[in-house]
C-alpha cells in the first residue's frame, strides 16, 4: 500500500469527484449518462441510507482516487451493513487502495458494533479479507448471485441473527 495515501470519511464536497470516479472505474452504459454505480450512490445519499461513519474516500496529493459506500441493510429483522459500490481510479488499481478502503470499513464497522458486512463481489478477492459465502452463515442472498454474495460476520454477530439479507431500497430500484 502507498505510504502517501490518505483514507478519510466522505464529506459533502466529495459527491462530484466520487461520481466521476465511479464513472471512470465502471464505465457508463451506452443508454445512460452516468454509471450505474454513480446513480446508486446518489440514490443512497438521497434516501439517507449512506452510513457516514463507514463511507470513505482515498486521497493522493489532494485528489480523490478511491471511494467506498456503505449503507444500511438488514438480515431478517437485524441491522447489517451493505458494502458497495467500491471504486478506485483505473490507472491506480492493484496498488492496495481498494484494500485500504475495505480495511477501514471493517475496522470501523467492528468498532461501531455492527454485526455483519455483506457485499457482491469476487469470492477469491474478498475471501482474502475474511468474507465467506453468505449461505455458510444461514444468510439468504437478495438475488440470483449465490456465489458472489458474501458476508463478513463481526464480533457482534450471533448465529440466531441469520435470515434473508436485504439491501437499502436504492439497490432494488436500480434497473
Amino acid at each position: 500500500m502507498r505510504e502517501d495515501l490518505i483514507i478519510r470519511p466522505e464529506g459533502p464536497a466529495d459527491a462530484e469527484p466520487t461520481g466521476l470516479l465511479h464513472d471512470a472505474a465502471f464505465g457508463i452504459p451506452q443508454e445512460r449518462e452516468r454509471s450505474l454505480e454513480r446513480e446508486l450512490t446518489a440514490a443512497l445519499r438521497e434516501d439517507g441510507d449512506v452510513l457516514p461513519g463507514l463511507t470513505f474516500v482515498a486521497e493522493l496529493d489532494g485528489h480523490v482516487v478511491g471511494h467506498v459506500v456503505c449503507s444500511r441493510g438488514s438480515v431478517g429483522t437485524h441491522p447489517a451493513v451493505g458494502l458497495g459500490p467500491i471504486a478506485v481510479t483505473p490507472q491506480l488499481q492493484r496498488q492496495g487502495i481498494g484494500a485500504a478502503l475495505l480495511m477501514a470499513v471493517v475496522a470501523s464497522a467492528d468498532r461501531d458494533a455492527e454485526s455483519l458486512i455483506a457485499l457482491l463481489g469476487d469470492p477469491e478477492y474478498y475471501g482474502f479479507f475474511g468474507f465467506v459465502p453468505a449461505s455458510a452463515h444461514g444468510i439468504g442472498s437478495p438475488g440470483p448471485w449465490e456465489e458472489a454474495f458474501q458476508v463478513l460476520p463481526l464480533r457482534a454477530w450471533r448465529a440466531e441473527m441469520a435470515g434473508p439479507f436485504r439491501y437499502a431500497a436504492a439497490f432494488e430500484r436500480l434497473a
